[in-house]
């Protein structure tokens, strides 16, 4: 194993949430990691895993071990009869989606960004939108694991389906992940359809956007009536990028540094928000490309801001963002990002956002260092008024009791936790809050 250094402060990528273990390792193989957690377990330490820091919340922090996922990474293998690909769970999920596309493979969806880890991206329900996919959760197939008692399991739908069915989103609560199989198909296209739309047009008709296209989301820029409605649709081709030039204005210029100099500077003159956000939701123009599934799904994000986001069910949407807007409109927040807005299938997993409903999932943002206690509660409110679910991976008030109503199998988790790691070997602040004690 390899020894990163004692006493190293570890903060997430947002710079919200720090920590400062008592060591930080970075194991080379599930055996390694099964002495690690028992040494831990041992000496009273607790042990938890880190990714890239994506999420908002503490869910990987500790003063104990923190296990880093550098030498747990890498493409262990390609089953084309089997269709799926198995990696080492520190596997950036950039480095997963070019070794597939340069194998003719794609997974078959993707959140909208790809820094990731995949365990840390799965573990926290990370998703994008989608009719009839949605986390990249839901496309895992096996999963590798140590657990509290340095047991590494192996489970699938066939092995311990029991385990299957919640570790695929497991919060680091029930073991270490050190091996995902996802499943995957032969690469495709899509073709992307941007263009902006009235606040009023989407609502109206949100319900036959999100069963026409394959792929639907929007973005509303508050103080507006203004939206940026995506469409990816698979696509026979031929490809066509966006120009070099062209991309780089969209992605990189406006939707990175002009609008990172507009947060600026509405953080520092709040009063400047609302005709800021009227020019910004007029910049971006409408425009159609097709290229291979991964760049579409994903887009660069440098500008640093804190999120929440809410899961409700799809039929409660269009209220629910009536809502959102009427509370903005009559307060006196001042709101520089864009709320975003998409879509998911519901599936089977324990402790899915969308587990067992069809969802409609609700994002807001807030530039880093511009207090967010205020919108963050107010938003908090409407969503929890319609059974909202928390991104678990994103800041929310929640706690077990209230979580406990919301998940219908929630009980089945918190068993099979204390059947696992009875001693909280992998317990931390947030567990506690979120999964009761």
């Amino acid at each position: 194993m390899t020894e990163t250094g004692k006493h190293n402060a570890w903060r997430n990528w947002a710079g919200n949430v720090r920590a400062h273990p008592v060591r930080s390792l970075a194991p080379g193989s599930a055996e390694e990691l099964a002495r690690i957690v028992t040494t831990a377990a041992d000496d009273g330490l607790t042990v938890k895993a880190v990714g890239t820091g994506h999420s908002f919340t503490a869910a990987a922090a500790t003063d104990g071990v923190l296990i880093r996922p550098d030498r747990l990474s890498g493409i262990r293998g390609i089953d084309r009869t089997a269709g799926t690909v198995t990696v080492g769970a520190g596997t950036p999920l950039c480095q997963l989606n070019q070794v597939l596309a340069a194998e003719g493979l794609s997974l078959t969806n993707m959140g909208d960004i790809m820094a990731q880890t995949a365990a840390g991206a799965t573990s926290t329900g990370t998703h994008g939108t989608g009719r009839d996919s949605g986390s990249i959760a839901a496309q895992i197939k096996g999963l590798e694991l140590v657990t509290a008692d340095g047991s590494v399991l192996r489970c699938s739908e066939k092995e311990n389906p029991e385990l299957f069915a919640a570790a695929r989103i497991g919060l680091g609560a029930l073991g270490v992940v050190t091996a995902i199989t996802f499943a995957v198909e032969p690469l495709f296209l899509l073709t992307a359809r941007e263009e902006p739309m009235r606040w009023e047009r989407v609502l109206a008709e949100f319900g036959r956007l999100a069963v026409e296209n394959e792929h639907f989301e929007f973005y509303w820029f508050p103080h507006t009536a203004n939206c940026t409605v995506k469409r990816n649709n698979r696509s026979p081709g031929p490809a066509e990028p966006p120009g070099r030039i062209s991309g780089w204005i969209e992605d990189e210029l406006l939707s990175n540094g002009v609008f990172q100099a507009a947060c600026a500077l509405g953080r520092a003159v709040p009063a400047a928000v609302p005709p800021i956000a009227r020019i910004s939701s007029r910049a971006l123009s409408a425009r159609t490309y097709t290229d291979i599934a991964y760049k579409v799904f994903t887009s660069p994000r440098r500008v640093r801001f804190v999120e929440m986001e809410y899961a409700i069910p799809r039929a409660a949407a269009v209220d629910a963002l009536r809502e959102l807007k009427a509370m903005v409109d009559r307060s006196r927040l001042r709101i520089s990002f864009p709320v975003e807005v998409r879509i998911a299938p519901a599936d089977d997993i324990t402790l899915s956002t969308a587990s067992g409903r069809d969802s409609a999932y609700i994002a807001v943002h807030l530039y880093r260092g511009t207090p967010h206690q205020g919108y963050f509660t107010a938003v908090e409110r409407i969503m929890t008024a319609h059974g909202g679910r928390p991104h678990w991976g994103k800041l929310h008030g929640r706690n077990a009791a209230y979580l406990s109503e919301v998940y219908p199998r929630f009980g089945e988790f918190t068993a099979l936790r204390d059947r696992l790691d009875p001693q909280r070997v992998f317990g931390n602040a947030y567990l506690r809050r979120v999964l009761g004690d």
